[in-house]
């Protein structure tokens, strides 16, 4: 008797911390995901020597043993199991998801330092601390702005300045449009998951309000346009609101977007002159969408593998290794649309000059960038913005060139 209630009480001694003690370590093991390695696992008597310091000299050290060693060891096995197999499958994992908490960190951009904390999401979603797709939307206005520039005086810098706000108050209206359409697979594409819908800074509901907001201002601005130019640019509306749908459906988002982006080559035309003249706008217009699709090609091929992941489509994916071929032949019909439209133009050879110029650099932006690098695919977009402002001017001193040299002989 004095026997049995040794044994239950040493198993009692022995089981209750035992337990308590590998309850906490899976609890600790379950939250923070780690390794649980302990160089006492070897030898269970050393681990749990001092739950039962007399135990050497226990008469019944046989009878202890025997009922609960085989605890231990299955408690001790059962651990170590665990542990071995956290420890051969995360240590790739730990380095794929410390790579991802590297790339996924919201760098600070002015918008954190200056802006109120309760603004910055918006002007986040509004892409505010992101101007290049402003500039990208801009640029069309002001070419066309200047073709229409009357003979022998300078483009209307009131109407670029006011084409210039509509442009950015456009863009920021279409990215909100494009995460509020996209944000749940925003949330599984790396470079997209921070956005403000898709990280839950904003609802949708929060979205929908700025949207109306952007637009209700872009309104302001296009009811200073002519009738004509009123009409023209509600229309460009249809393009805005189903552009993100594209991806969707179709291998050529990046042509959608160029149908979009350029919708300003019209525009501005029309708000100058009442009216289009198709031998000149229309060959700017579709420079505009096959340049479009040069860019964006490229800049598509950042996010293949999550687009092919995901579902979506993009012309990276339609063209893969045939990107470069392509591209190239998008490149030469932009130069050539570009060319007929300062052709029929009538304006002077500085135009073409330029056009050279900004050939060389578009050839240099297609056969040198990396598409397999996603760093070198957007330093190329970035750096390939030069060719609108290398075409705006372009524009600006041929056109100025001709306005003089027409004043001159009609002095004559």
């Amino acid at each position: 008797m004095s026997s049995f209630r040794l044994t239950r009480a040493a198993s009692r001694n022995i089981l209750r911390p035992f337990l308590s003690s590998s309850l906490s370590i899976l609890s600790s093991s379950q939250s923070s995901r780690t390794t649980i390695r302990s160089p006492h696992f070897g030898n269970p008597f050393t681990r749990f020597s001092h739950l039962f310091p007399n135990y050497e000299n226990s008469r019944d050290h046989s009878k202890v043993s025997n009922e609960n060693l085989s605890s231990l060891r299955h408690g001790i096995a059962w651990i170590s199991t665990s542990s071995g197999v956290t420890d051969s499958s995360s240590k790739g994992e730990r380095q794929r998801s410390s790579n991802n908490n590297r790339n996924a960190v919201d760098v600070p951009s002015w918008i954190d330092v200056y802006l109120p904390r309760g603004i910055q999401p918006y002007a986040k979603l509004a892409r505010l601390d992101k101007p290049i797709g402003t500039w990208l939307l801009t640029w069309p206005c002001m070419w066309s702005i200047t073709l229409a520039s009357t003979p022998g005086h300078l483009p209307d810098f009131k109407m670029m300045a006011l084409f210039g706000c509509g442009a950015l108050l456009l863009r920021g209206a279409g990215c909100t449009i494009n995460d509020l359409l996209d944000r749940d697979i925003d949330t599984m594409v790396e470079r997209t998951k921070l956005r403000p819908i898709a990280s839950g800074l904003l609802t949708p509901f929060q979205g929908i309000c700025f949207l109306g907001f952007q637009l209700l201002l872009g309104l302001g601005i296009l009811l200073q346009l002519n009738n004509y130019s009123r009409v023209l640019g509600a229309s460009s509306l249809l393009l805005v609101f189903s552009y993100p749908l594209m991806k969707r459906f179709t291998y050529w988002p990046q042509a959608y977007l160029g149908l979009t982006f350029n919708w300003g080559a019209l525009l501005g035309w029309s708000a100058i002159k009442g009216s289009l003249d198709p031998y000149i706008v229309f060959p700017l217009y579709f420079s505009g969408v096959l340049w479009t699709l040069v860019y964006d090609t490229i800049y598509a091929h950042q996010d293949k593998e999550d687009d092919f992941k995901v579902g979506v489509k993009s012309t990276a994916l339609r063209f893969g290794s045939s990107t470069k071929e392509w591209t190239t032949g998008f490149g030469v019909a932009c130069i050539s649309s570009l060319a007929l439209c300062g052709f029929n133009a009538d304006i002077g050879w500085p135009y073409y000059a330029f056009l050279a110029a900004a050939s060389a650099q578009l050839a240099w932006q297609i056969w040198t960038v990396n598409l397999s690098c996603r760093a070198d695919c957007n330093r190329k977009c970035v750096i390939s913005l030069s060719l609108f402002p290398t075409s705006g001017l372009v524009r600006l001193f041929s056109v100025g060139f001709y306005l003089e040299e027409s004043s001159l002989k009609g002095a004559n």
